[in-house]
């Protein structure tokens, strides 16, 4: 096999308006370098009685080694099928755990593990003490478990999971056993589409019915395809004994969603049903929803649902029949779904949006009715027979409401609890506090019919999290906790009523986030991980949050970083990079909101611009760029004419402090991010250069809809012309570096917009680079992509901005 250093990056020349460059991967500066090839604390979870916490470590990149292995995309699926699991799964490499309850409280290694460890798909078991989990090895996909107590590890099964849809590995409610989706028997051979000689032409029709859906990637596109997706999607379900004994629990087929009722006796199965479409998902393909008892025998059919390519126009449409089948938390096995009484289209208007019913096994009729909601059903907090939380939301006022309702008596009329724009931080009354019951599930935790919430605390003071008890007789909150730093940030993670104890992770600008126990009482602080901070070089940088004022005076924000060593006595003029991602919002109120603190660990990543603070740059972070439009007023009506506002607003104020030159001055962003680059560099002066990664810059191509805008190109074609720098490209006079994964998987953004894009700025004589990373998708993965990237905006920065 070729070295991985001998793949050729190809990049598109910005020395001259012909010619490419044969460049191989480069690395950047050491400054940076340092920041980027560091050890990366593990993650960590934890059992519900916090007695284990469980770490798990994995690489910070993966490799361009790995990337290059055979990838199928099929159905909006990407499937290695070598493996039968995702082929841009990322994977955990080692496992430690530490006992909370024991004296010793150092991490312990899991023994056992295997070589060179691929593990993902983690899954309690119901009593939890034992994780089951995936190895992928160069031939399949291994199934795992870890004992907790003794921290060993074991295999299950030999290289034959089938992953490729999720939901491969479930436990049965005794704890002794798991459902496995297993490599069907009956698989054939795939067919090489490449060489594949075809039996005819390609056809899709349509019988006149509008079907106005967004531009999916990864589809279906021929027969090959079709019989393709059917083998690696194709399953057989097995019970899989802890002892490595195992049988095989239900025939081949496509088996999507498994889950088991809360008392583990019946067992509720997706499968994905013929015509297969070309134009959407799989998970838009026609299904049927059965219910089987534990061994495996078929109790009833509860849903079939047709091929779902022409719902109506909207965010909110939904398509008619029942939908979204769960279990009912707080019960045996209890089915709830919901049905829309608008027909699923949102232009309707009626009162009530949605209708959510229960039905009991054996699972007969309609069931019965448990609540009606203003809005589309968001889900519902299981608690008891007597009280569940529902919320609901709609998106086109952003508004979000909360109701209190009484699940076995439907004529008591639900209480609303909030009733809010879900974009108003200030107002956010926090999450509810959930806890596991006796059936594994998580429920409400309730003590003395009282909930509790844990809130981000944001304010215009500033972040100050809280824990709030929810009275539910009179819907009155009592304050229990507020934290009270202003030079850290204590993000409060789960509550324990009965111990009244809290799990919170502290951190600060230069301490890296740790967890620890706080008493409710007394605010005794426990620490219970100790990691370090692996980005030294950086923790005295000067931070903090800007506020300013839009020319229409909108509040705005955005985090400064100065250049490491600077002095702000002198106040040397340096160059300023600004990296920011429009949002869309319905009033001015919620837009001007600031939700950023400066407290927050400096966490440099692959996308950050934090990197060029060792190299003299300043770098406003997260700069605020809202779109605003009020009441009927779409935000994209005006679009324009706010982003450029937002981006002088943004120079203005940290030009006024005194640091920067503004002449030398960058914008930068990703995905819409690098649109609103585009945008900016067309459409003002303000900016020395630009970087734009894996954007969209023709809004023709996404016809029917982009980002937050519902509107169809035919309905509102000045919006999406004007909106388009594809459109207007004879206006970019600006350095722009753009940057695209060639295997970019997001809507909308195909690679196709970014080589059009410089096409045709090329032909119009702008200055331009394009930069493709072979074989990564929207976010990039491979450590020689990252590296990259990283040389490439350092050489770009450093000639067009820096230099300038």
């Amino acid at each position: 096999m070729m070295r991985i250093f001998s793949f050729l990056l190809v990049v598109l020349s910005f020395y001259s308006v012909h010619a490419q460059e044969g460049l191989t991967y480069q690395k950047p500066s050491q400054e940076i370098l340092d920041l980027v090839d560091v050890s990366r604390a593990p993650s960590v979870f934890m059992d519900e009685a916090k007695n284990h916490m469980i770490l798990v470590s994995r690489n910070a990149y993966g490799s361009i080694e790995e990337l290059s292995q055979e990838e199928l995309r099929l159905g909006g699926l990407r499937i290695d099928p070598k493996t039968n699991i995702g082929s841009r799964v990322s994977y955990f490499n080692n496992i430690e755990l530490k006992h909370l309850k024991s004296k010793n409280t150092k991490r312990i290694q899991v023994e056992g593990l295997p070589e060179n460890p691929r593990l993902t798909n983690f899954s309690w078991s119901p009593d939890q003490s034992k994780i089951a989990f995936t190895h992928t090895t160069e031939n399949g996909v291994e199934l795992w478990f870890l004992d907790v107590e003794s921290a060993k590890v074991r295999k299950l099964t030999d290289a034959n999971i089938n992953a490729n849809i999720g939901d491969a590995i479930n436990w049965f409610a005794d704890g002794n056993s798991i459902l496995v989706k297993k490599v069907s028997s009956q698989k054939e051979a795939l067919i090489n589409t490449k060489t594949a000689i075809p039996s005819g032409p390609t056809i899709s029709v349509n019988d006149g019915k509008k079907a106005q859906n967004r531009t999916y990637q990864d589809l279906l596109s021929n027969k090959s395809d079709e019989h393709n997706f059917e083998q690696l999607a194709r399953t057989e379900l097995y019970v899989v004994n802890l002892d490595g004994s195992s049988k095989k629990w239900l025939n081949d087929d496509i088996y999507t969603t498994v889950s088991f009722s809360p008392d583990g006796n019946y067992v509720m199965i997706e499968t994905v049903e013929r015509p297969f479409s070309y134009l959407v998902p799989y998970y838009r393909f026609p299904s049927k929803t059965t219910i089987y008892t534990k061994e495996g025998k078929e109790v009833k059919t509860v849903l079939e649902v047709p091929l779902i390519e022409d719902l109506p126009q909207g965010f909110m449409a939904v398509r008619t029949g029942k939908r979204n089948f769960s279990w009912r938390n707080d019960k045996p096995s209890s089915l709830i779904y919901t049905k829309a009484l608008d027909g699923g289209d949102p232009e309707n208007e009626v009162p009530f949006r949605d209708e959510t019913f229960e039905v009991e096994a054996p699972f007969d009729g309609e069931g019965r009715s448990l609540l009606k909601t203003i809005n589309r059903m968001g889900g519902i907090r299981w608690a008891n027979d007597n009280v569940a939380i529902a919320s609901d939301y709609w998106w086109n006022t952003r508004n979000t409401k909360t109701y209190l309702f009484n699940p076995s008596d439907n004529n008591q009329e639900a209480k609303v609890i909030n009733d809010r724009s879900y974009q108003d931080a200030y107002s956010d009354p926090g999450s509810f506090v959930m806890k596991r019951n006796e059936m594994s599930r998580s429920v409400l935790a309730l003590k003395d019919n009282k909930a509790y919430l844990l809130g981000a605390g944001h304010s215009e003071e500033g972040q100050f999290p809280f824990l709030d008890e929810l009275n539910l007789s009179n819907l009155k909150t009592k304050r229990i906790y507020q934290s009270k730093y202003t030079d850290k940030v204590e993000n409060l993670r789960d509550f324990d009523p009965t111990n009244n104890r809290l799990l919170v992770r502290i951190e600060s600008p230069t301490e890296y986030p740790n967890y620890f126990f706080r008493k409710t009482k007394g605010n005794k602080l426990n620490q219970i991980t100790f990691f370090e901070n692996p980005f030294k070089s950086i923790q005295n940088v000067h931070k903090e949050v800007i506020n300013y004022k839009r020319d229409d005076g909108l509040d705005l924000s955005g985090t400064l970083y100065l250049p490491v060593g600077y002095d702000k006595e002198k106040k040397e003029k340096v160059p300023l990079i600004i990296w920011a991602y429009p949002r869309e919002y319905k009033n001015s109120a919620s837009a001007g909101q600031n939700t950023q603190n400066p407290n927050k660990f400096t966490f440099p990543y692959y996308g950050s611009m934090i990197y060029w603070v060792t190299k003299g740059y300043a770098v406003l972070d997260n700069a605020a760029f809202p779109i605003v439009g009020e009441g009927d007023e779409e935000p994209n009506d005006t679009y324009v004419k706010q982003l450029v506002a937002n981006g002088k607003a943004a120079i203005d104020a940290v030009d006024e402090m005194g640091y920067i030159d503004r002449e030398r001055v960058a914008v930068g962003g990703h995905s819409y991010g690098a649109f609103m680059v585009a945008n900016l560099l067309t459409h003002s002066d303000l900016f020395a250069a630009g970087i734009a990664r894996s954007g969209a810059y023709n809004r023709t191509l996404t016809p029917f809809g982009f980002q937050s805008e519902e509107r169809n190109y035919w309905e509102a074609p000045d919006v999406y012309n004007t909106m388009s720098p594809f459109m207007n490209a004879d206006k970019m006079n600006q350095p722009l570096l753009l940057i695209h994964g060639e295997a970019d998987n997001n809507s909308g953004t195909y690679p196709m917009q970014s080589e059009r894009y410089f096409n045709a700025l090329k032909g119009l004589g702008a200055t331009v680079r394009l930069v493709v990373l072979p074989k990564e998708s929207h976010g990039y993965k491979a450590k020689e992509s990252i590296l990259h990237l990283l040389w490439e905006q350092d050489q770009w920065l450093e000639k067009y901005v820096k230099q300038k």
